[in-house]
């Protein structure tokens, strides 16, 4: 290691194991946080314009999510794998080590992508009918579909290289890459779709545009050499082991996301009983807790690397600490948000379509998840600490539960006896089902955490 490197650890290992825990999560949470917000306001941007199209073209863009969360599914599972492991290895300064998993991560995500990509397009009409589409929504989903898929391979690449500059503590380079591919997106939607008359095929055409963009800048961060990792074919591991400790440590975002995806399609398949309307009410407000949950934990975005840096460095009290602040804002900002959104419900879904019973729908779903998102800093932060340690199995149960193994049968079991006031309660619940398991789970742990050395 060369002179100049070793000053760059020295001060990297310095920043993240001596900077006060609450100032540091905070400046490495703000640009994560922005990052998020972007993100899904653009994927909300996008659902806007689509649902002026028609009430079966805002429908598609829920039943398309579905493809979002299982590209994600994948660039979160290399992507957190790969950036956990990252952290623990600069905090006990072995940059090589690092390297190899970032390079390995990388290109899985890539090979991923293209593979999602090229088996969706050749049976893109039984995905869309997979993914919860009706006759009337079928051609609007197959058209923009097609374009979410041909952006595959850059998602699930964005989403490593988004998290391996995370978790080396320059949140705010990933925030850069990601916010301009959102900005433009938003720019290019009203374009492609009515200045150039392309309809739901603009939308598509603008999201797969920004995808690459923003995967582009994102990578020229690493080939201008300002991270501590490098990316290189050289050193993609030919060995089991680190492959095994990127899936493994993954895992938990594979299954968060992956169950979010089947969570996406059993909600589509249930609400189809009850119309167009039904389908995209709920997908309006699933676009609309996410963007309350991006900036309400936003924050936590900043406290994995902060974790796993620690516990790598062995400096389990700064673990703690920062698991309680994050637990803490997380609470207290998702329930102003939640407040106003509470107040606002009508309004709110009104924004996407005005018809009667969507607002009905909506507004009385989106106002009981407000009230039952007070529950899940609880699960979400107890995820973020045991998948940025590396305790794996925990991480994985809590993950499972927060999204979609408790949510997936009340989904198919209440609308039974409740019609679709069983749609409507069936998230809410899971959320406070997951914490009342999570929380003991975390108070365990950080109990019998040892003292630092």
């Amino acid at each position: 290691m060369n002179q100049e490197i070793a000053k760059t650890v020295d001060s990297k290992y310095i920043k993240m194991t001596e900077t006060p825990i609450g100032r540091l999560i905070l400046s490495l949470g703000i640009p994560t946080t922005v990052s998020m917000l972007i993100t899904n306001i653009y994927n909300m941007v996008d659902s806007y314009f689509v649902s002026q199209l028609s009430l079966s073209a805002g429908g598609a863009t829920s039943v398309v999510f579905g493809i979002m969360a299982i590209l994600q599914a994948f660039g979160f599972t290399f992507g957190h794998g790969a950036g956990s492991n990252i952290s623990r290895m600069l905090g006990s300064k072995h940059v090589e080590k690092a390297s190899k998993y970032a390079s390995t991560g990388f290109f899985l995500a890539i090979a991923s992508g293209l593979a999602i990509m090229a088996g969706g397009l050749i049976f893109l009409e039984p995905l869309m009918r997979l993914l919860g589409s009706t006759d009337t929504i079928l051609p609007y989903a197959k058209d923009y579909g097609m374009w979410i898929l041909i952006a595959a391979p850059a998602m699930t690449a964005s989403c490593v290289l988004n998290n391996i500059l995370r978790y080396e503590g320059m949140a705010a380079l990933a925030m850069i890459g990601l916010t301009t591919g959102g900005i433009l997106n938003m720019a290019f939607d009203p374009l492609f779709i009515f200045a150039l008359d392309m309809g739901i095929s603009g939308a598509g055409l603008a999201t797969a545009l920004s995808q690459y963009i923003s995967f582009c800048i994102l990578l020229s961060m690493f080939l201008a050499k300002k991270t501590q990792s490098r990316l290189s074919l050289r050193l993609f591991a030919r060995e089991f082991k680190t492959v095994a400790d990127i899936v493994i440590t993954g895992l938990p975002s594979f299954a968060r996301q992956g169950l979010n995806s089947v969570s996406t399609m059993v909600l589509n398949a249930q609400a189809k009983a009850f119309g167009d309307a039904a389908i995209a009410a709920m997908g309006y407000v699933g676009r609309t807790s996410s963007l309350i949950f991006s900036v309400g934990l936003g924050i936590g975005q900043g406290f994995q690397p902060v974790a796993g840096f620690n516990y790598g460095a062995r400096k389990y009290s700064r673990v703690k600490k920062g698991t309680w602040f994050t637990l803490g804002f997380g609470v207290a900002f998702i329930g102003c948000i939640s407040a106003c959104c509470f107040a606002l419900a009508p309004q709110i879904i009104s924004l996407f379509r005005s018809e009667a019973e969507v607002v009905e729908i909506g507004s009385k779903a989106l106002r009981i998840m407000c009230v039952f998102l007070l529950f899940l800093p609880i699960s979400v932060v107890g995820t973020m600490l045991f998948q940025s340690i590396g305790k794996s199995g925990r991480a994985l149960i809590v993950s499972c539960l927060q999204s979609g193994a408790l949510f997936i049968p009340l989904c198919l079991i209440l609308p039974i006896f409740l019609g679709i006031f069983g749609i409507q309660i069936a998230q809410p619940l899971a959320y406070f089902m997951s914490a009342l398991v999570s929380l003991p789970m975390t108070l365990s742990f950080l109990r019998h955490l040892p003292k630092d050395e």
